[in-house]
């Protein structure tokens, strides 16, 4: 770990058919982050707003792919995925926390998309 103790990754590996990304982190712990819930889970300003306030709920995401991933500095990434999302840079700190926070995050994701009456598939568009 780095001199603030905070855990910095020692591997990301996107398999595009599974759509998961691993991520393992220099404490040891590896978390295996779907497509979907980084873009949903985006720390841009489009998702996260400038306040909890004005967070975006994001859905019809869950055919999302990762296109590309992109080194940000020494201190995180920027993900571009294949809905033309390209504006969150994931910090190891932002990555680190989704991946311990998961199982509560997606959980509160998926009631907050019941309670709008949202879903987490995306409709298809077809031109006559």
């Amino acid at each position: 770990m780095t001199k603030q103790n905070k855990p910095v990754p020692t591997e990301l590996n996107y398999d595009g058919e599974t759509r998961l990304l691993k991520v393992s982190f220099d404490d040891g712990k590896s978390f295996d982050l779907s497509a979907e819930y980084l873009r949903v889970f985006s720390p841009s300003a489009e998702v996260q707003g400038h306040s909890p306030a004005s967070a975006k709920l994001q859905f019809g995401k869950e055919d999302v792919k990762i296109e590309k991933i992109e080194a940000t500095g020494n201190y995180a990434v920027t993900i571009f995925f294949d809905d033309g999302h390209d504006s969150g840079i994931y910090s190891w700190e932002w990555l680190y926390g989704l991946g311990i926070n998961q199982e509560a995050n997606w959980q509160d994701y998926l009631e907050r998309l019941k309670a709008a009456g949202k879903s987490r598939k995306s409709i298809k568009v077809t031109q006559l």
